[in-house]
Parts: C-alpha cells; sequence; structure tokens
C-alpha cells in the first residue's frame, strides 16, 4: 500500500451490478480504502442483452440506454453504500463487456480487487459465482470475495 502523502495511492477496484453481493463488496472496498488511504474504483459492466433476452426498463428508466441504465445503477450503488456525495475518492466506471474481462482488465494496476461472492446470476447455494472464482484464479493482484450474511 502506498507509504507517503507524495506517491499515488493504490488503487482498489470493485466490481459493481446492483446485487446485494456487490453492495457488501462495495461497503468493504471503502472502508479498506479508508484503513490505507487508497481511491476506490467502483466498475460496472454491462453487455448487450441477446434478442431473446432484453430486460424491461426499470421504473424511471424507460427512454435510457443500457450504458446510461447502467451509469444510474451505478450511481445509485455508490450513494447508497457511502452516502450522498461528493465522493472524492471514489472513482466511478462503466464498461461495455463482460464482467470478468472488464475487471481483469481494470484490476491491472490495482492493489486489490473486491468483488461480491455472487452477482444477479448466481444460484442459491452456490457458494461461489463464475466471475468471482475466475478471478480469484486470474487476476493480477490480491482478490477479496465478501460474502453476505444472508449466505450459509
Amino acid at each position: 500500500m502506498a507509504s507517503s502523502a507524495s506517491q499515488v495511492p493504490d488503487v482498489i477496484v470493485v466490481g459493481v451490478d446492483g446485487s446485494q453481493h456487490a453492495a457488501e463488496a462495495l461497503r468493504a472496498a471503502i472502508r479498506q480504502a479508508e484503513l490505507t488511504d487508497s481511491l476506490v474504483h467502483a466498475v460496472l459492466a454491462w453487455e448487450w442483452p441477446s434478442i431473446f433476452s432484453v430486460p424491461e426498463p426499470l421504473p424511471g428508466q424507460e427512454g435510457l440506454t443500457f450504458e446510461e441504465q447502467a451509469e444510474h445503477r451505478l450511481d445509485v450503488a455508490v450513494e447508497a453504500a457511502a452516502g450522498p456525495g461528493p465522493h472524492p475518492r471514489i472513482r466511478k466506471r462503466v464498461v461495455q463487456g463482460s464482467p470478468t474481462q472488464v475487471l481483469l482488465d481494470a484490476a491491472q494496476d490495482a492493489a486489490l480487487l473486491v468483488v461480491g461472492s455472487r452477482g444477479y446470476g448466481g444460484f442459491r447455494g452456490i457458494m461461489l459465482g463464475s466471475v468471482s472464482t475466475h478471478l480469484a484464479q486470474y487476476a493480477p493482484c490480491s482478490v477479496l470475495i465478501v460474502r453476505t450474511g444472508a449466505e450459509s
């Protein structure tokens, strides 16, 4: 971790997808950043839906592009975890692509990558989702996988 004020602070990348697991991961990343005087890069990956799985827009988001919906989801998640802005030590980034690849790319120069144990696609009873499992194996930095209190 960064040891002097003249150095560039370390970066903690956290994957956000709007799920409860990601919310816990974001809170953990913010706490770790406070302890280590680091920056948090909250990253939300979005993908074009297939023609057979176009999601219904959330209330109030009708007419927004998929990217704008993702930006809104990230804004809401950061505000829920960190409180009302501004958040000078939190950078938000929305990237189109597969969550696994987007987070691996974002973590290239990070000190830590934080993810929830499962996202929206998780099946109940599974300890780790496919994204968190892949990141634990291939991330270029340390990985913290956060479980929620609801998991057993």
